[in-house]
């Protein structure tokens, strides 16, 4: 079983949400821990580092390093501020060329 390590700005997100929306992703982060690339999974064009699963509304932008599960973003499917997010976690190379 792989470790999760959630960005603070991640976390605060979730918290922040309705309690089904809460439920759902947190159920998704924990799926990661035994399956961190479930086959709804895609990695980011321009950086296959990192990898994004949808959940609803909701998506999720991680890496996998080692034994861990990374969360650096949690965002609105449709809102490239997802991507925007990303960028201070270096994953947004591939913002803009197609990586939604």
């Amino acid at each position: 079983m792989y470790k999760l390590d959630i960005t603070k700005a991640a976390g605060k997100f979730v918290r922040k949400l309705d309690a089904k929306q809460f439920r759902q992703i947190l159920s998704t982060i924990l799926k990661l821990r035994e399956e961190p690339e479930p086959h709804d999974s895609k990695q980011l064009i321009g950086n296959p580092e990192y990898r994004r699963v949808d959940m609803g509304e909701y998506r999720v932008i991680y890496r996998i390093e080692k034994d861990t599960v990374k969360i650096s973003v949690v965002g609105k499917r449709n809102d490239d501020d997802v991507y925007r997010k990303c960028g201070t976690c270096s994953c947004s190379p591939g913002y803009g060329q197609g990586a939604i």
